[in-house]
């Protein structure tokens, strides 16, 4: 059983024995030579006979583990836009007079509001 814990870890061994278990359950023919005597023993117990059939290695196992996928995506260091104080207030501005112009054509504000919000935010900003 050492072997086993080894080279499978305790889900996986929980798994393939659960499986052929149901298969022995199910009347599927036992991959190991058992003497009647054993089978008394254990009381044709399933889970027993496929614990014994799994620590005698003759089950046709095979566990895949899949790993992680490594894209170059993450690998990548992240590029950093190289952006000046004055460029990031010139585009608030812009966005804020867009702002301003969506909201007078939907009349939302009056032009005279958005002209008088203009000149008070004028003096502030110099």
């Amino acid at each position: 059983m050492e072997n086993l814990l080894k080279q499978f870890t305790k889900y996986e061994i929980a798994r393939i024995i659960g499986a052929r278990a149901l298969q022995i359950a199910m009347d599927a023919p036992l991959l190991l030579k058992i003497s009647s005597d054993k089978l008394m023993e254990v009381k044709y117990d399933s889970i027993k006979i496929a614990e014994m059939e799994l620590e005698s290695g003759v089950l046709p196992i095979a566990v895949n583990r899949p790993s992680p996928r490594k894209r170059k995506e993450k690998l990548q260091a992240v590029k950093e836009e190289k952006v000046s104080d004055e460029e990031i207030a010139a585009k608030e501005k812009e966005v804020e007079k867009e702002i301003v112009e969506d909201a007078t054509e939907l009349g939302l504000v009056q032009p005279d509001e958005a002209e008088a919000e203009d000149a008070s935010a004028g003096p502030e900003e110099q």
